[in-house]
């Protein structure tokens, strides 16, 4: 006889190794002042945009009934497309209801059998987890290291010559680059300019995930792409519109046929209900404040700064951070807790992150900045971070 509480005593034990670890996660609703959320530019309850989303609910409904290749196509999600690919100097975008569908997507979809990719080891689970779906063989290169990069690149070009193709394939064998522009737990940015050149010269494709940096960098906003003098004919980006945006669901950008290529075969945009049609009307307005309000993220950047600073008066380490997160690792999983609880005490919204998040042995806190904060809010929670610190037994955070 099938054993029915087998599956019950199994999670049990799993979830009794994660408490042990000091792993285990409670749901938390924001409480205090935001220095966690990806709200960079302070616009999620931005008047604009909510007014622009109720009346779309009004018009349209709130759900849109199906796959946009059903029925659940509306004028708005073609409009706010080709808004967004105007915006990042691209032929064409095609809107996923989350950036992780629309990383499964892209990788899923274009990297085939004989292809490899070339990864960065920080890159975030939802790129991993797409090329551990795709065809193509994965080869992961220390992060944002381009030497390593050019090495592994000329080894693996080199053996994709002397392999035979694909059975049907019709060409060779294809070299995909996949890394984020500004990482989502270091801080840090990648060498786009460098990157792109190697990709250039030798043929391979750049694929960026600019999740962190859209809305963000460059001078009209559109993310580090803009910054570092890229174009969309050498490259494909995924965009997260829940983060410096305000809204929700991401956009891919990038040459035509690669866009319609998508929309005709990216399983995660075929087979989901398409997203509630008042997400693309309000990423109207969102797109409308980046254009408008470059103050917002001129602000954010500024504020960043300043942080580092304070955090350097205080002999706390931030790490490689070179944008508006700010890491201050701390190494063990049970002290990042109870640094974060002390500063959570105080009035300071921010958590813990823990492995699988970021690798063993490097929790942290993950400081995240917003347009919606001042100078005096900063210094007083980096005073409240280094006694929280020195009170956990944390000398100051460790440098990865």
């Amino acid at each position: 006889m099938p054993d029915s509480h087998a599956l019950e005593r199994r999670v049990r034990l799993r979830l009794d190794a994660l408490r042990a670890s000091g792993l285990d996660r409670a749901l938390r609703p924001p409480s205090g002042i935001d220095l966690s959320s990806n709200d960079y530019l302070n616009m999620s309850r931005h008047p604009s945009l909510v007014e622009r989303f109720v009346e779309c609910v009004r018009r349209e409904g709130c759900g849109s009934t199906g796959s946009r290749l059903l029925r659940g196509e509306r004028d708005a999600f073609g409009q706010v497309e080709r808004r967004f690919a105007a915006f990042k100097c691209a032929a064409r975008s095609l809107f996923f209801s989350s950036g992780y569908l629309a990383n499964l997507g892209v990788l899923t979809t274009l990297v085939e059998e004989g292809d490899v990719v070339l990864s960065d080891r920080a890159n975030h689970a939802s790129l991993i987890d797409g090329l551990r779906l795709s065809k193509g063989r994965t080869v992961v290169f220390p992060h944002n290291d381009a030497g390593a990069l050019r090495v592994s690149m000329q080894r693996e070009q080199s053996a994709l010559r002397g392999r035979p193709s694909p059975v049907g394939a019709g060409i060779p064998g294809m070299t995909f680059v996949v890394v984020e522009s500004v990482f989502g737990m270091d801080g840090d940015r990648a060498p786009l300019a460098d990157y792109a050149e190697m990709c250039r010269s030798t043929g391979a494709v750049l694929i960026v995930d600019e999740a962190h940096a859209v809305g963000l960098y460059g001078e009209r906003g559109s993310g580090l792409i803009e910054e570092a003098g890229l174009d969309h004919e050498h490259c494909v980006s995924i965009n997260t519109a829940g983060k410096a945006l305000g809204v929700a669901g991401a956009f891919v950008a990038g040459p035509e046929a690669v866009i319609d290529y998508l929309l005709q075969r990216a399983r995660p945009f075929v087979f989901s209900t398409a997203p509630p049609p008042a997400i693309a009307g309000a990423l109207e307005a969102s797109l409308d404040l980046v254009e408008q309000e470059p103050e917002r993220r001129q602000r954010v950047s500024e504020l960043a700064s300043f942080l580092r600073a304070r955090l350097g008066d205080h002999g706390i380490d931030a790490g490689a951070s070179a944008s508006q997160i700010v890491p201050l690792v701390i190494g063990d999983n049970d002290r990042a807790v109870a640094v974060a609880r002390a500063v959570q005490d105080q009035g300071f919204d921010v958590r813990a992150i823990r492995p699988p998040s970021v690798p063993d042995g490097t929790a942290r806190l993950r400081v995240s900045v917003n347009a919606g904060l001042s100078r005096d809010v900063l210094d007083r929670f980096v005073q409240t971070v280094a006694v929280a610190m020195r009170e956990a037994g944390v000398c100051s955070a460790v440098s990865l």
